[in-house]
This record gives structure tokens, sequence and C-alpha cells, in this order.
């Protein structure tokens, strides 16, 4: 080789705008960006962090698509992992955080001179109905009718994605969890150890099976979906790619953290019809907070959830770790942080 070869100029840092950034999957890839030298990160949220690469912002404030434009960062892709993520809430409420945050977002990149990548953190739960659905395919069509208020936002919020004139990709993530998930499994040990988690009858077809998805393999799969070509225009479900039992492995959790296995036995039906009247009756009373029971709980718990994982493993390969090594770290995340109080149970 000759001595007087010029050495190729760096390549700049891919800029990455990340919404959500305070919470539980945007916080978690905000770390992961930050330590990689290929990207440029900033983080919004509702929530104050004391970090340099972080502002605060609410994406559905009337001014939040001119707020975003103020905070001088020009990204390349913005990862929009901002929402209300939870099986309760008014519509005006989902509306809001999940709909109107999201034309804030979509607005803001459609009026940069180069349109950004949009990553949109969408959920399984826009395909979820009240019986047993084995191998859906990840880009089925949503709709008409949601288990609740949250899945019908997050559909309404991707149809707003789609809309967009720039490269998008919508994710469908399914039940992620993980040290740092507060809603997912610490919903469950809470339950349990309160001795309001029942034993669900096995369904005509046997117990029912889940996709899950830890949070280090979704990381994985954002980093990959804000460079991946062939991740463009696509609608794509994310799991673990191993269905397992869920109930069992729920129950194999609890042993993990010496939290007492529940001992009462209903059928699904029953525990659907109950959750159908204590949400009327919620309602109806005007009462604040979430029901102690929900139609979306037992919806995801009790029937079977899995989704053809053909297209997640061609674009973003195997999840790694394995679920059961997942699962081992996210019981003695919760054991050693003090997640557990002394009677073995979430708080």
């Amino acid at each position: 080789m000759s001595g007087n070869a010029e050495t190729p100029p760096p390549t700049a840092a891919l800029r990455v705008l990340v919404t959500g950034a305070s919470g539980f999957v945007g916080g978690a890839l905000v770390e992961r960006l930050a330590g990689d030298p290929a990207f440029e990160v900033l983080g919004i949220g509702r929530r104050a962090l004391a970090r340099a690469d972080y502002r605060m912002l609410d994406l559905a404030a009337p001014d939040a698509t001119e707020r975003l434009s103020r905070t001088g960062f020009k990204p390349d892709v913005i990862v929009h992992a901002a929402a209300r993520s939870s099986p309760w809430g008014s519509r005006a409420q989902f509306e809001r955080d999940n709909v109107q945050a999201t034309r804030a977002v979509v607005a803001a990149a459609a009026a940069q001179a180069k349109p950004p990548r949009i990553v949109f953190v969408s959920t399984a739960s826009v395909l979820y109905a009240a019986r047993d659905q084995l191998d859906v395919p990840g880009d089925a069509a949503a709709g008409p009718r949601f288990v609740n208020g949250y899945a019908a936002s997050k559909h309404a919020a991707e149809t707003v994605v789609r809309g967009y004139p720039g490269e998008w990709v919508v994710l469908r993530p399914r039940a992620v969890f993980g040290p740092g998930d507060t809603t997912v499994l610490p919903r469950i040990v809470t339950a349990a150890r309160r001795g309001a988690l029942p034993r669900f009858r096995d369904g005509t077809g046997g117990p029912a099976l889940s996709d899950l998805l830890y949070i280090d393999t979704f990381v994985d799969q954002l980093v990959a979906a804000i460079r991946l070509p062939a991740a463009v225009g696509r609608t794509v479900v994310l799991t673990g790619g191993d269905p397992v039992p869920l109930q069992r492995t729920v129950f194999e959790l609890l042993d993990r953290l010496g939290v007492p296995r529940p001992t009462r036995t209903v059928s699904r039906r029953t525990a659907l019809a109950a959750a159908t009247l204590t949400e009327w009756a919620w309602r109806l009373a005007r009462r604040g907070g979430e029901p102690p029971i929900t139609r979306y709980s037992v919806i995801v718990y009790a029937f079977s959830k899995t989704f053809d994982a053909r297209l997640c493993r061609e674009l973003f390969g195997p999840a790694v770790p394995p679920l059961d090594e997942a699962l081992a770290r996210t019981a003695d995340a919760l054991l050693g942080e003090g997640r557990l109080d002394a009677a073995g149970g979430a708080r």
C-alpha cells in the first residue's frame, strides 16, 4: 500500500432523538446509544432527569412541536417511545398522551429540511381479542374493536405515523419485561402477594401460551431499526421468539422471589365477567385510579397470545439472552434493587 494513501474521513455519528426517555423503554435505549460513539443521542420526557443529553418536554402540550424545534437538535432518526402505557385511563388521557403527542412528533419531523426516519414504538395489544390467538401475523390489520383505550389510541397513533412523508417503521412489542420494568411482571407479583392472582383453568387448547420480550433484546431491535433499510415501511411485532406457558412461567418466577403461588382457581369466563362488571362499576362511580381487575389484564394473562415471529427474526435476528436467563436477571434485579419487601411482595 502506498504511504501516500489517505485515511478515509470518520463517519459522522447518527443523531437520534428518543422520546419517553424518562421511562422504561426510552431510558434503556438512551443508555445504550449514549455508550456507543456511533450515535449522538438526545432524550426527552415529562420527568426531570439530571442528564446533559436530556430535555424535559411534554409532547402533548399545545406548543410541543415548536418546543421540539427549539431544542436545536436535528435528528437523523426519531424513536418515539413516549406513551401512556396503562391498562386503564380515560379516552381523553389516551388521546392526549398517545395520539396528540404522536402528531406533535410527526409534525416536527416533517418540518425539517431533511425529514428524519421515525421508529414508532406501538404495541402488540392493538391485535388482542378476548380469545386465544396463536401465530398471529405481526403486520395484521388492527381493529375495528380494541380491548381497551390504550390499544385503540396506539392504533390511532400508528395511523398518524403511516401518514408521515418521510421514512417510518412501526414496531409492536409484546410484553416487554426486565430490570426497570414497573408494569408487566411487578404487577403480577404484587397481585400474587395480595392473594389477588388466581390460577386459571386451562383453555380447550391447553395452558395459555405467551410471547415475552426482554428489554435488552428489545433495545437491540430498536438499534437495528434505527439503521436497517429493510425495516422502512414495515409493521413488525417484536417478540422473544419462544412462546412459553405463561402461568407456569409466572409461578416459577414467584418461586425465585419467595412469593407463594396462588391456590384459588377460576375459569377464564368467570374472571372476564368479573372484570367487565368491575370496570362498569368503577366508571359509574367515577372512582379514581385503576380497578383491582380489568378485562385487559385477564385477556393478557389467561388467554394465549402468540405471534408469527418470522419477519422479526429475519430483520433483527434471534433473541439474546435466552428467556430463562432473562427471567433470572429480572428476578435478581427485583430482589437486589429492594423492589421486594420483607413479605416477598413487589412494592
